[in-house]
């Protein structure tokens, strides 16, 4: 075996090439160790292939969920996503703002992945990779009483004082996600979340989708959230109606919150006082029923909508026939529309993993196991999911951070 490693990172994506990155120019021997054969797949599809790499919020807590939201408060204030902008700019890569803070490359993510990897050659970074992880041995403190690990892995059997976990979570398996975190974590004693998809596209039932039929690709912004979960901000994004159900970064943003049976709370024209305007144009009457509602959803949808059972008798009297009462319902069913999925397409599809490894066995400031000297839980691995956005890429470069800075120099 040779001379123990400061350092190894285990999982070469967003939070363990920065870790690495960061402790191998403070210094620090450091090891990379990834099983898949190309490097950071997960950077290179993100944002369609721009790469979404922070969200000017993202410095904000409040836009994160798990079991303590607020653990990441110290690690996203050490790093905040100016920080990250900075080292972008610094390695001449354009971008732009797209939307709400979400900032993505200009040209292609795979400048994103370039500059990490320059940046761990800066730190000259030991590569092992494609390279498979056995187990992992904790050996008794040296003399100096330096805590070990032992990896046996395909390369052979590697030392270190320092691990990190950096595996990421269960999302997009065709890319190479396992549960090894989890298991490394559950191996010394670290309690797991239960992992979960999130910013995951919602299903819905066969009776359900009927509604959906013929409406595939209208989109429309509206404000959505999960009524059941405390948690669950109220969100004003796009939502978008697909063949099998209900997608768009409205749904994807409430997913993290929704749980199985409970319903979605819809408001199909918010920040519109609809029920005032059907009543007013009765008053006067203007217009057709379908064409005022047309006005303010798209038209395919304003017509599906009344032709439902509830809706249709309504829609075939004449407007100055229907009641102040009558209207008002209409308009509570479109700024209020309850809806209950039957689930989700699952980890294939979802973007983040919630759930993994519980903030209370973590230092926030270090990301250190509080119980297991010299181990270390970054990025989606631990039990830390952002907002739609690029939050969750913040989250691995200050977690990744928080680690590469506080591991000791030899």
């Amino acid at each position: 075996m040779s001379q123990p490693f400061d350092l190894i990172v285990i999982g070469a994506g967003a939070a363990g090439l920065f870790c690495a990155s960061v402790a191998g120019q403070r210094g620090l021997r450091v090891a990379l160790v990834d099983h898949w054969p190309r490097l950071a797949e997960k950077i290179r599809i993100s944002g369609g292939g721009r790469c979404n790499f922070t969200n000017l919020s993202a410095d904000r807590h409040e836009r994160f969920t798990g079991e303590d939201p607020r653990f990441a408060r110290a690690a996203l204030r050490a790093f905040p996503p100016r920080r990250f902008v900075d080292l972008v700019r610094r390695h001449h890569i354009g971008f732009h703002e797209k939307h709400k803070g979400q900032l993505f490359c200009d040209d292609s993510a795979e400048r994103i992945v370039a500059m990490l990897r320059d940046e761990c050659e800066r730190g000259r970074i030991a590569w092992y990779r494609p390279c498979r992880v056995d187990a992992v041995i904790r050996r008794e403190p040296d003399a100096s009483g330096r805590p070990r690990f032992e990896l046996h892995t395909g390369a052979g059997v590697l030392a270190t004082h320092a691990l990190a976990i950096a595996t990421g979570g269960l999302s997009i398996p065709k890319i190479g996600a396992t549960d090894l975190g989890y298991r490394i974590a559950r191996q010394f004693g670290l309690r797991v979340v239960e992992p979960r998809p999130a910013l995951v596209p919602l299903t819905f039932e066969a009776g359900d989708q009927a509604l959906f039929a013929g409406l595939a690709g209208v989109s429309l912004p509206v404000r959505i959230r999960a009524p059941q979960s405390p948690a669950s901000p109220a969100f004003d994004e796009d939502l978008l109606f697909t063949h099998r159900g209900l997608s768009g970064p409205a749904v994807l943003q409430a997913s993290t919150f929704w749980r199985p049976g409970a319903p979605l709370a819809i408001d199909l024209v918010p920040d519109d006082d609809l029920a005032d305007a059907l009543i007013e144009a009765r008053s006067g009457g203007r217009a057709q029923l379908s064409s005022l509602l047309a006005a303010r959803l798209p038209r395919r949808l304003a017509q599906r909508w009344l032709q439902q059972p509830e809706w249709s008798v309504l829609a075939a009297r004449p407007l100055a026939e229907i009641g102040n009462r009558e209207l008002a319902a209409l308009a509570a069913s479109l700024r209020d529309w309850r809806i209950v999925p039957s689930g989700t397409e699952g980890f294939r599809k979802a973007e983040v993993t919630s759930g993994g490894v519980a903030t209370e066995a973590l230092d926030p400031r270090t990301m250190q196991a509080r119980a297991v000297p010299g181990l270390y839980f970054i990025g989606e691995v631990v039990d830390v999911t952002g907002w739609l956005g690029g939050y969750n890429f913040q989250w691995a470069w200050a977690s990744g951070f928080a680690a590469g800075q506080s591991i000791g120099a030899r």
